[in-house]
């Protein structure tokens, strides 16, 4: 198998990409952020990594372990955070904890103050109004929207780039057809038609992409249209139909290349508007389920505590600067592609 390896045309464009500082450093940050949440478990999690007790490992996020196994009394799971069972634990071995005691959903029984408790010791960013961490609701509620993001940015790039293709490769009827339909299908409320929708059903994360999808595929239907249009009656792709080659191939193998260069530029904010309609959804308390971690449900709890102000401020410079971060990787990305601008 050959490695893969850039052409004359890709390895300009990626150098220019380079050269565009601020983006690509955005692009590493915000990759790297989003690999470190995908191990949230491991981040911030209620359960230790590891436990060595009488010279045998156990691993308490893979399989639950009753207190009786430590020496305890009860024949129930084992509480780790409490003094009595990590003692009993010491005894004879000892305990490996995440970074972050707590979980999305753990409850901080032990709080200095009624909650919303502000930050200490143990809850660095404080707690919310059910004592739960805010940094480990903010890891998992960022890994959530990123993966809500990615995946309604490749379904809906898909669905868009299939229409445009399709109404620039056959214009006519087929185009005008389609005109219409998108004309009609964008007029629509589309925030209070997914409230409704949202309300009829409790969503879970793929009922919710499922309703979004609905809405948010027509991003590039125009841009890819318009590179078909444009390019049906190239020389190229007369050439290829009087060979005998099938719709399908000429409009996917020799004419969707060039329209691809123009659609990348938009995929950073498309996935950016992604996020913010699971934030939207989730801040008006139509979007994933209750108790799930979400940076929407996070600014909403911020709204209804303003005496506690680290909720707000905590969820507020996250999505800030993940928007910001994407804004900054599609400029670099739009310069990339753009052939006017040398390195």
């Amino acid at each position: 198998m050959k490695p893969f390896k850039l052409t004359a045309v890709g390895r300009e464009r990626w150098d220019r990409f380079k050269a565009n500082k601020r983006g690509f450093a955005s692009l590493w940050i915000f990759v790297g952020v989003f690999l470190l949440t995908l191990f949230s478990e491991l981040i911030a999690n209620d359960r230790p990594l590891l436990i060595i007790y009488g010279g045998k490992p156990y691993f308490p996020q893979m399989a639950r372990y009753t207190e009786k196994e430590f020496g305890g009394e009860f024949d129930m799971e084992a509480d780790y955070r409490d003094p009595y069972v990590a003692g009993l634990i010491n005894e004879k071995g000892f305990i490996v904890h995440p970074l972050i005691r707590f979980s999305y959903s753990s409850i901080n029984y032990d709080l200095p103050s009624p909650a919303p408790s502000p930050p200490t010791k143990d809850n660095w960013l404080g707690t919310d109004d059910r004592g739960r961490d805010v940094l480990a609701r903010l890891l998992y509620g960022f890994r959530i929207s990123v993966l809500f993001g990615l995946t309604l940015t490749f379904f809906s790039s898909i669905i868009g780039i299939a229409v445009g293709a399709a109404q620039g490769y056959y214009g006519g009827r087929v185009d005008l057809i389609g005109q219409r339909v998108m004309e009609v299908w964008s007029g629509m409320p589309t925030l209070f038609l997914l409230i409704i929708l949202a309300s009829v059903v409790q969503p879970d994360f793929w009922w919710l992409l499922g309703i979004t999808l609905l809405f948010g595929w027509m991003g590039l239907t125009g841009v890819v249209r318009a590179e078909f249009l444009r390019a049906r009656n190239f020389e190229y792709v007369q050439a290829a139909k009087a060979l005998g080659m099938s719709d399908a191939r000429v409009m996917f193998v020799h004419i969707l290349p060039n329209a691809m260069t123009a659609s990348l530029t938009f995929l950073p904010f498309i996935l950016g508007g992604s996020i913010t309609t699971l934030t939207s959804l989730d801040f008006l308390g139509y979007g994933l389920p209750v108790g799930s971690p979400s940076l929407g449900e996070l600014l909403a709890q911020g709204k209804a505590n303003l005496h506690a102000p680290w909720l707000g401020i905590s969820a507020f410079v996250v999505l800030g600067a993940s928007l910001s971060l994407l804004v900054f990787i599609g400029e670099a990305v739009r310069d990339a592609f753009d052939p006017r601008r040398s390195r």
